[in-house]
């Protein structure tokens, strides 16, 4: 007996880069980018408070002043914090309302164009590379923490690490996303460990 071809389609290959596969990267990159744009709007209210109390002629001290070395207010007045001429703030706020609002099409299930993953993949370069010049300002050369801006440097790592493992589709980086994200912002602590060490709090 003669077996008869069957006309029916075969399964499709199932497709790494589908739109599902970007949903719980969306899901993450919409949770992280509020929390770091929420970060951002409070640091930019507290620099319009200090501005305005700078013009009043009076003291003014942040709700993040927690001690000699951990203060929002003496990292906010800072030259650093100014860095293109206007309060870096901005910057986050606006880039980390771009990427809340990427994450929410992803976690859609929406496919994003390639531009759009390599501008993407641009301004977490850019970002991370900012953040890491800021971490070496506020560390050693102000010699400040501040604690807003360490959320937004502990969501950046992140943030990175899964984008670049996204865009260049590296299996090394998806595999391991969380253990270097993990052990990236565990240096970051040593490193403010070894500097500031039981003074951080003094």
């Amino acid at each position: 007996m003669t077996a008869v071809a069957s006309d029916a389609p075969s399964p499709a290959p199932v497709d790494d880069e589908t739109p599902h596969s970007d949903r719980g990267l969306g899901i993450f990159l919409a949770v992280s980018g509020a929390i770091a744009l929420w970060s951002s709007l409070i640091l930019t209210y507290d620099k319009i408070d200090l501005l305005q109390a700078e013009v009043a002629g009076t003291a003014k001290d942040l709700g993040c002043d927690l001690s000699a070395f951990v203060s929002c207010s003496d990292v906010v007045s800072s030259d650093q914090s100014e860095v293109f001429g206007f309060p870096n703030t901005f910057i986050g706020a606006v880039a980390f309302a771009v990427v809340v609002t990427l994450g929410v099409v992803l976690a859609s299930g929406v496919s994003l164009p390639r531009w759009i993953w390599g501008g993407l993949q641009v301004g977490v370069l850019f970002g991370i590379g900012f953040v890491t010049w800021l971490q070496y300002q506020a560390i050693w050369e102000i010699g400040k923490l501040c604690p807003w801006c360490m959320v937004v440097w502990a969501v950046m790592i992140p943030m990175f690490v899964a984008v670049t493992a996204r865009f260049t589709g590296s299996r090394f980086l998806k595999n391991w996303t969380v253990l270097i994200s993990a052990l990236w912002i565990i240096a970051v602590i040593a490193v403010i460990w070894f500097e500031f060490g039981e003074t951080l709090w003094a």
